[in-house]
């Protein structure tokens, strides 16, 4: 009996001590959390982050050069091409043409310049002839032989045939130019023919493709740009251009590593390096500066290319995902407070003091 009134009094006094302890834990003010690290001499580094977007470094804009309409369309969106293939035809119907017209246009002229030449042949024999006439009546005239008449007609003949022989060799000349104009069009109508099969200048992906089978394609003028066809991208490097605060681009220097995580691949983060960094502010309701940072990286086999740059983050795309970027920098701590081991480059805001009324009050 005794031993059964000691047990449970011995569970009233620890059950009273544990509502007691809970009472006094949930009653105690909470103290201010702060971070304890052993005092060592290191660098401080300062974690430059911004957000932008990812494009691949080359991108090629595929325009024709002349007008027509799309008779040969060989690829699709998606496609991978190699340099030198074959992409689309625009009708080189009229562009053949003109070359059929320039070939027999230049056939011609070389026929007539050797008509030319041997016109000037003759005329050359008929002034040699001539020539001849006159040195006999200079003779016969000597030998009073001949009249006064007969020596002046010899010697206008031979003026004639030299006049001829002048005027056909002018005209070789003019042939022979005309020749070179009507080769110099025969090799623009060639050019633009060639220009209607437009092939791929680089080893790429089509990214985009804005024509179909059968439209007409436009050339661009001075005003107006002409039809992008066809766009080529080399994704074997990719950039990822960033707008980095203005007070942190002084921490971000060429050749600093980076570490690049996309939204679309939210589970791995790629090593990249910078490789540019713009010097002019990006404005608002412009287009971004083409000056920006830029990092580089390489994942296994295939390298990549990563850009910090001037992108606006109020924009957003689909196309393509947003990239975030931080560098790391030795630098000084910011004023505003840093941590024991790492410091966030952060722009340290400061509140303007609110302006009192002296309405009511006595000066």
């Amino acid at each position: 009996m005794n031993r059964k009134k000691i047990i449970i009094g011995t569970l009233i006094v620890v059950l009273a001590a544990a509502l007691i302890g809970a009472n006094l834990y949930f009653k105690r003010e909470t103290g201010v959390e702060v971070q304890v690290e052993k005092v060592l001499k290191r660098d401080l580094e300062a974690i430059v982050s911004a957000s932008g977007k990812i494009r691949a470094m080359t991108t090629v804009n595929i325009s024709a050069n002349t007008m027509g309409r799309v008779t040969k369309l060989a690829v699709e969106e998606g496609d991978r091409v190699k340099k030198g293939q074959f992409l689309l035809e625009i009708d080189p119907r009229s562009w053949r043409t003109q070359v059929e017209r320039g070939e027999a246009g230049l056939s011609a002229q070389k026929v007539a310049v050797e008509q030319a030449k041997t016109a000037v042949e003759s005329a050359k024999s008929s002034l040699k002839l001539a020539q001849d006439t006159y040195k006999r009546q200079q003779d016969l005239w000597k030998d009073q032989l001949t009249t006064r008449e007969a020596l002046d007609r010899a010697e206008n003949d031979v003026r004639l045939r030299e006049r001829d022989v002048e005027s056909r060799q002018a005209e070789i000349t003019m042939q022979t130019t005309r020749i070179r104009q009507n080769t110099a069009d025969l090799d623009t109508a060639k050019y633009n023919l060639g220009q209607v099969s437009i092939d791929s200048p680089i080893d790429g992906i089509v990214t985009r493709r804005n024509i179909e089978l059968g439209e007409n394609v436009m050339i661009g003028t001075m005003n107006n740009a002409g039809t992008v066809l066809l766009t080529v991208a080399d994704l074997s490097v990719i950039e990822a251009e960033l707008e980095v605060d203005e007070t942190d681009i002084p921490n971000v220097k060429v050749g600093q590593m980076a570490k690049v995580t996309i939204d679309a691949i939210p589970d791995k983060t790629f090593a990249a390096k910078v490789t540019e960094v713009g010097t002019a502010r990006s404005r608002p309701r412009r287009r971004p500066v083409r000056r920006p940072s830029t990092s580089r990286s390489s994942s296994r086999s295939r390298t990549r290319s990563w850009r910090c740059g001037r992108a606006s983050p109020a924009r957003r795309t689909s196309r393509p995902p947003p990239a975030r970027m931080s560098s790391r920098s030795r630098s000084r701590p910011p004023p505003c407070g840093s941590s024991s081991l790492t410091t966030r480059a952060t722009r340290c805001g400061s509140r303007r003091p609110t302006r009192r009324s002296r309405a009511g009050r006595d000066p």
